[in-house]
């Protein structure tokens, strides 16, 4: 038993084992999210972050110590995101169609977002840090934790807000946007970009083509305007 738990103890302290537990936990979420049938309730990112959360709290290690291993997948999500240009330029006449709706739609979808999130969070006492904190929660993690970090939000907590919102928005956005007979890829996917970033996007990808490409567009276009809608409407609040 001693000589197993040293060889963990090394083990654990190698970038390498966290990366790999990383994306084996993703491969394992990924088999069960198609073997359900691609069920959006049998969310992959969801399974991955359960059963990773199980593992380090079971083996007593650090946040800290997992991300020095698993950070070059943190890395790769500034590419990636890079990479939703491409799909973007090749259906860039679309996009221009349906500009003005574009438009009216991120606005009100952007606005209500930080407004509904920070109202709610004021009617349960919440202080300006916390705030702060919550504003940006509907965009990319790289973007929402510098908005956090300009208004003295918490940018750890954000972090983890951003998760919970792209991943609720991944699991619902099917099932509510049926529910609510949209029809049009196009609104479906570029609703699901704004509310849910980079998890929503995916997800969008996933079921239509269309849909994933409005989807970047409106995460893209979400993010920029949070970052100057967010600190005034924040202001409203104190």
């Amino acid at each position: 038993m001693a000589d197993a738990f040293q060889i963990w103890s090394y083990m654990s302290q190698q970038p390498l084992l966290w990366l790999c537990a990383t994306l084996f936990a993703y491969w394992i979420g990924e088999i069960l999210f198609v073997k359900a049938g691609r069920n959006p309730l049998v969310n992959a990112v969801l399974i991955a972050i359960v059963l990773l959360g199980v593992l380090l709290h079971i083996t007593g290690t650090s946040y800290e110590t997992y991300f020095d291993g698993a950070q070059f997948v943190h890395f790769m999500l500034g590419p990636v995101t890079v990479c939703l240009a491409i799909p973007l330029q090749a259906n860039l006449l679309s996009i221009r169609k349906a500009l003005i709706p574009i438009m009216a739609a991120l606005v009100v979808g952007s606005v209500t977002s930080i407004v509904v999130a920070l109202g709610v969070a004021k009617l349960l006492g919440a202080d300006q840090v916390l705030l702060a904190t919550i504003a940006p929660k509907s965009v990319t993690t790289p973007v929402a934790i510098g908005i956090a970090e300009g208004m003295g939000g918490d940018t750890a907590l954000t972090a983890v807000l951003v998760i919970i919102t792209g991943t609720i928005g991944a699991i619902c956005v099917t099932p509510l946007l049926n529910l609510l007979r949209v029809r049009d890829w196009r609104a479906r996917g570029f609703a699901v970009g704004v509310v849910s970033h980079g998890f929503g996007t995916a997800r969008a990808f996933q079921v239509n083509d269309t849909a994933g490409v409005f989807a970047s567009t409106g995460m893209g276009l979400n993010a920029v305007l949070t970052a100057f809608v967010a600190p005034l409407v924040l202001h409203l609040f104190f």
